[in-house]
């Protein structure tokens, strides 16, 4: 009977230093920090991967991600410098670079993001505010939008760094214009692009007058230098012809002999239809050719 109260004991024993030694030992993940806490105190932070030791029953642990995460703010309305409300749409990127500091002032992940969210908000309003819509909705570089994109993520960076939140990025995802603005702001930029299309069409319509005319004028010049030619050529032509007969006639037998030709050509000529009769008078050069050649 005692053996066995004996070996009840021993196992109780066994059992409470396994239970201790496993409630001391806790792992700590790649992508984790955890916190021993100790009557409501942080004492240690560890951020390195492995396994640990704490106080069995006494330490409790709580963890923090290390990974950068995504708020996704709700969308809410600010108000411009021309007094006109625009609803803006935005998320925020961070993570946590000093757990110790994040658990102290704001404690959990919900938390923080409701602060994230009150600072993304103000920063958002106070930089808008400063902007007149014109500004914002705009055919400009991307550029430059993104350099108020940079000062709101300074504004939320520097206030954020007290909690010990390191703030990656902060993005307008969209602007929207309320249900009131919003054809109002669709005419004026029709208008616009109706006025650049206006200017785009009388700049090509003075272009294409300018090509026409020089064009005119070069038709009209090669038509000028054209005709100027052809004159020359006929003059040429005439003074040929003219030498021709002056070079045909210069003496008596040419004369006849030329004459001659002439006047049987025109025989041909006249003998190239169906009807092969002539009639011709008793003077006629070719009558005296024919009657005595």
């Amino acid at each position: 009977m005692k053996k066995k109260i004996t070996a009840i004991a021993l196992a109780v024993v066994a059992f409470a230093l396994i239970l201790t030694v496993f409630s001391s030992l806790y792992v700590v993940q790649e992508n984790e920090y955890v916190c021993v806490v100790r009557f409501s105190n942080i004492v240690k932070t560890v951020s390195s991967a492995g396994i640990y030791v704490k106080i069995p029953f006494v330490d409790s642990l709580i963890s923090f991600p290390k990974a950068v995460m995504l708020y996704d703010i709700p969308p809410s309305e600010v108000l411009t410098a021309d007094k006109k409300n625009m609803t803006v749409d935005s998320y925020i990127l961070w993570k946590i670079d000093n757990p110790l500091l994040f658990y102290q002032s704001l404690g959990t992940i919900g938390v923080a993001e409701e602060r994230l969210d009150a600072l993304t908000y103000n920063a958002l309003k106070n930089a808008m505010g400063t902007l007149e819509q014109n500004d914002i909705i705009n055919q400009d570089d991307a550029n430059t939008r993104n350099i108020i994109y940079e000062s709101i993520e300074q504004n939320v960076a520097s206030v954020s760094e007290s909690y010990g939140i390191n703030i990656v990025d902060v993005k307008v995802k969209r602007l929207d214009l309320p249900a009131g603005n919003e054809q109002a702001v669709y005419n004026r930029m029709i208008s616009e692009r109706n006025q650049i299309a206006k200017k785009f069409i009388a700049d090509g319509e003075y272009e294409a007058s300018i090509i026409r005319n020089d064009v005119d004028k070069q038709v009209n010049i090669i038509i000028s230098d054209a005709k100027a030619q052809s004159a020359q050529l006929v003059a040429e032509g005439e003074a040929e012809y003219m030498r021709l007969l002056a070079s045909a006639y210069n003496t008596d037998d040419r004369k006849e002999f030329y004459e001659f030709l002439k006047a049987l050509e025109a025989l041909k000529a006249s003998l190239d239809g169906p009807d092969k009769t002539v009639i011709l008078g008793k003077d006629s050069l070719l009558a005296r050719l024919l009657m005595n050649p």
